[in-house]
């Protein structure tokens, strides 16, 4: 019965190492394309589409390489404790210590440090992204309701209107800043394009802005990211990026 409980023991050991080398061998083998292997470059984020979204991916990655080496950092401690200090046959419970002023002030600045860049470095790119100037080419009043959007374009007077079975498209001239002026008559939702690399909430009684510049032709999702009531899920737009005699 032992030899038998031995044996299915290490048949789960190793169905169990077979399965953590195909999970790490399987992306390495498969074939990427070209832009999948981009995309992994991006993290998972869309090619960006606005000459401010770059500086957002670059926030982006910088966090996650960050926290991928504190990863490494605390795993590989975790296993140089389980192999240096494990208990052995025969071995005596060891001496019981309490406090280690040199540990206790690693763990405590450490984190300290980390927090503390990564505050900086957002709030330094937060504050460049959410600039206002006073050179934007022209502006949208971009309405949020139920359950859809309405886009004002201020300069050229005139106004898209969507419902939840028709989307409506948001154009926008290629290369020429736009102020986004975000507006909600009922409830908060959010005003959401993945590949601008952006988003911002839209508030009722209060007048959200911020400035974009469109720099890659095509048309893009847009949709509402926050949970806003029964039509959430079909408040969805699209934003085409067009050449500037197309927009006129």
């Amino acid at each position: 019965m032992k030899l038998a409980q031995g044996r299915r023991k290490r048949n789960r050991t190793r169905w169990a190492q077979l399965g953590l080398v195909s999970v790490i061998a399987t992306p390495l083998l498969a074939g990427c394309s070209q832009q999948e292997r981009a995309t992994w470059s991006r993290l998972g984020m869309p090619e960006p589409a606005t000459e401010q979204a770059p500086l957002i991916l670059q926030l982006w990655q910088g966090s996650w390489i960050v926290a991928g080496f504190v990863t490494l950092v605390v795993y590989g401690l975790i296993a140089l404790a389980i192999i240096l200090y494990r208990r052995r046959r025969g071995d005596e419970i060891p001496t019981q210590t309490r406090y280690n002023i040199p540990i206790e002030v690693l763990y405590t600045v450490v984190p300290l440090i980390i927090v503390f860049g990564l505050f900086y470095f957002t709030a330094r790119d937060q504050t460049e992204i959410m600039k206002l100037t006073d050179d934007f080419d022209h502006s949208v009043n971009v309405v949020a309701y139920r359950w859809s959007w309405g886009f004002n374009y201020m300069e050229q007077d005139t106004y898209d209107v969507g419902t939840p079975a028709v989307a409506p498209v948001l154009y926008l001239p290629i290369n020429e800043k736009v102020r986004f002026e975000l507006t909600s008559p009922d409830v908060i939702r959010s005003f959401w394009v993945p590949d601008f690399l952006f988003k911002m909430d839209v508030v009722p009684g209060r007048i959200n802005k911020f400035e974009l510049t469109p720099n890659k032709l095509g048309e893009f999702p847009g949709r509402c990211a926050e949970l806003c009531g029964v039509d959430h899920s079909r408040m969805l737009f699209s934003v085409k990026v067009v050449t500037r005699p197309e927009f006129d």
